[in-house]
């Protein structure tokens, strides 16, 4: 995942949460249909490998992408990027018509 914009994109120097850094960028990603509704994230030690963070920022991480509604998690399944409820479609759709 990181791997791909050639270096990681957390920056230790930001005043920002690491944990937050990585919910964002993995935020972006989903934003920008990069992972799409029922792709499986890699689980919380492999995105810490990837990220360069410990295992619990990653999994840190992805509560925070859990309460945003972006990801579900089901046990012994693993971590998924969630479908858009109707609202989000509706929502997006007035965006568009702006």
């Amino acid at each position: 995942m990181a791997a791909d914009s050639g270096g990681s994109p957390i920056d230790p120097n930001k005043i920002a949460y690491v944990y937050m850094q990585v919910a964002d960028h993995i935020a972006a990603r989903i934003a920008a249909g990069e992972l799409r509704p029922g792709a499986r994230l890699p689980g919380e030690r492999d995105l810490g490998e990837e990220y360069g963070v410990a295992y619990l920022t990653a999994r840190r991480a992805v509560r925070e992408l859990r309460e945003r509604g972006l990801v579900v998690t089901l046990p012994a399944k693993g971590t998924f990027v969630a479908y858009p409820t109707e609202s989000d479609e509706s929502s997006a759709a007035d965006h568009e018509q702006e």
